[in-house]
C-alpha cells in the first residue's frame, strides 16, 4: 500500500500524520519520539496528563510496550466493536505517552489503512482523535483537511470504519467499561 509507505516515511522522519481509524480520523506519531508527541499535543491543545492511545496491527507489535502478562491476555479483536484496553505499560514507555497514569491505552486496529501504517513502521502508532481538545471529533475527510491540513505532515487517504465513533475503553484487569463505544 503506497499510502502506508508514505505515512511510514513521515512517521520515521519525526512527523505527524492524520489517518482513518475504526471510528474517527486520528492524529499520530511514533510513541518513542517525544518531540513529535509534544508537537502532536500542541496541535490538539491537549494536556499531556491525559496520555495517548497506542494502536497496532497485531498484538506482537506491543512487545516491549506493555507488560508481557498483559500482552498474553489481550482478547481477540471484534472487527465490528473496537475496544481500547487499559494495560500495564512496560518500564520503557515514556511518561508523555501514559500521561503519568499507571495504565497504558492500547488497541488492535481493525481499520485496514491504520493497520497497514502500523505494519509499515513495524511498531505501534499513537492514536488520538483529530480534533482540538474539547471539540467534536472528525469523521469527514474534507473537514479533516480544512482543520488539520496545514498542521500535520501528511493526511493519509482512506475512510473511517467500521464503527461510527470513538472506541469503547475497558480496563484489562477488571473488565470495567471506562467509556462506551459507538459501534
Amino acid at each position: 500500500m503506497l499510502t502506508a509507505t508514505r505515512a511510514a516515511d513521515v512517521l520515521l522522519g519525526g512527523g505527524i500524520i492524520a489517518y482513518p481509524t475504526e471510528g474517527v480520523f486520528g492524529l499520530g506519531c511514533l510513541p518513542d519520539d517525544t518531540a513529535a508527541i509534544e508537537r502532536l499535543l500542541a496541535i490538539k491543545q491537549r494536556s499531556a496528563s491525559k496520555g495517548l492511545i497506542l494502536i497496532a496491527a497485531t498484538p506482537g507489535q506491543f512487545c516491549g510496550w506493555i507488560d508481557s502478562d498483559h500482552l498474553d491476555r489481550l482478547p481477540a479483536v471484534d472487527p465490528q466493536c473496537p475496544v481500547t484496553w487499559i494495560v500495564r505499560p512496560s518500564d520503557l514507555v515514556p511518561a508523555v505517552v501514559t500521561g503519568g497514569h499507571t495504565g497504558l491505552a492500547v488497541r488492535i486496529t481493525t481499520n485496514p489503512v491504520a493497520a497497514a501504517i502500523c505494519n509499515a513502521v513495524e511498531m505501534p502508532v499513537t492514536s488520538t482523535s483529530a480534533n482540538i481538545a474539547g471539540q467534536r471529533v472528525t469523521r469527514n475527510a474534507l473537514v479533516l483537511r480544512r482543520k488539520f491540513g496545514h498542521l500535520v505532515d501528511y493526511i493519509v487517504p482512506g475512510a473511517c470504519g467500521p464503527a461510527s465513533g470513538p472506541s469503547e475503553i475497558r480496563d484489562l484487569e477488571s473488565g470495567a467499561i471506562l467509556r462506551r463505544g459507538q459501534a
